[in-house]
């Protein structure tokens, strides 16, 4: 019995680590991160939103690079509507130089990024949101509770472009919640690199 309780517990323990950060129907807290201009961004500095389409990425993964046309289309579509794309880099800039906010500046100028791109280099909020992939996404509406997380996983399940039969996950919650209704798909796998985080010992 004992044995049994303790297979329990640890199994318990094993659950609880794998579901650390966000999950659906969570309020996802505010944060105030720098942008590739210089100036601190917070979801609170967009009043007038409806919800956010939080995407963890970053400059050097080749999913995420793959994904980049269509993060930028779906801020073109959806901002306007009231879910602007706020993108996060998740890597840190020490282990991946790739990804030092230095790149991050040449890359959003050189893809006329139209959304804004945030740095996260000590894992803060990724860590809170429970990204584990670039790109990992986080789609949040606003409610009277507060930013509820209402969709959590991949963009799409085309990473190459070559499925006729395209799910389009972020786009079909957006469109549902501006419709009122919740996502009929709430979450999937996320799919990308894993995320490259700052090695114990190093600082900013």
């Amino acid at each position: 019995m004992r044995k049994f309780l303790f297979v329990c517990l640890l199994m318990l323990g094993i659950m609880a680590k794998a579901q650390t950060g966000y999950q659906v129907g969570d309020i996802a807290t505010d944060f105030s991160l720098k942008n590739v201009d210089g100036k601190n961004v917070s979801l609170a500095s967009y009043a007038a939103a409806k919800g956010y389409i939080v995407v963890f990425t970053c400059n050097t993964c080749p999913v995420a690079k793959a994904y980049q046309a269509r993060i930028e289309a779906l801020n073109k579509e959806y901002a306007a509507k009231g879910y602007p794309v706020i993108a996060i880099n998740t890597n840190d800039p020490v282990t991946s130089p790739g990804d030092s906010y230095e790149r991050m500046q040449a890359l959003a100028k050189e893809k006329s990024y139209s959304y804004v791109y945030l740095e996260d280099p000590n894992h803060v909020y990724t860590k809170k949101f429970g990204a584990t992939k670039t790109p990992h996404i986080f789609v949040l509406q606003k409610t009277a509770k507060g930013n509820e997380v209402a969709y959590i996983g991949a963009i799409d399940n085309d990473q190459q472009e070559e499925n006729t039969n395209r799910e389009n996950y972020v786009k079909n919650a957006v469109n549902l919640l501006l419709d009122g209704k919740k996502p009929t798909v709430t979450a999937t796998k996320a799919v990308g690199c894993s995320i490259k985080w700052k090695k114990e010992g190093t600082t900013e």
